[in-house]
């Protein structure tokens, strides 16, 4: 090889830089489906590290510690439903990648979401939708930390 052409075949090594893992919030009132979430997770990204609550005033707690990096928040949760909740997130950490997630799917509360900085994915979660999401937030969170 000339000299010079080998560092384009090199990886950019700020790209492969930081945690491979992360801790993920999931907060759902229903055990059943933070067992569903936990499984999809330890399915698609097992080495990440799911924190689980139910209910948004324990979200909120855990959010103190600044070690969580994704969130996946229900909708319908009594209290506080998720809408609400994720834009407390959002005023707490503008920057973190949280997904709405429901069986309510209409297109009011998806563009709710949306207009909140939240991906929507809709329940029952598969773990094509999980991963998608979480690539996205792992390419997100990669580019805070350069």
């Amino acid at each position: 090889m000339k000299q010079g052409h080998s560092a384009l075949l090199l990886p950019d090594p700020s790209i492969l830089a930081g945690p491979m893992t992360y801790k993920v919030l999931i907060v759902d009132d229903s055990k059943l489906a933070r067992m569903v979430a936990v499984g999809a997770l330890s399915r698609v990204r097992p080495d990440w590290t799911p924190v689980e609550v139910g209910s948004a005033a324990q979200a909120l707690e855990a959010l103190e510690d600044k070690s969580i990096d994704v969130a996946l928040v229900d909708f319908n949760m009594p209290e506080t439903n998720g809408l609400a909740l994720t834009a407390e997130i959002r005023n707490l950490r503008p920057s973190m990648p949280v997904a709405l997630v429901s069986a309510n799917i209409q297109d009011e509360i998806i563009a709710r979401a949306r207009a909140i900085n939240a991906v929507f994915l809709p329940k029952p979660m598969t773990d094509e939708a999980l991963s998608g999401f979480l690539s996205g937030a792992t390419l997100q969170l990669r580019r805070q930390q350069q």
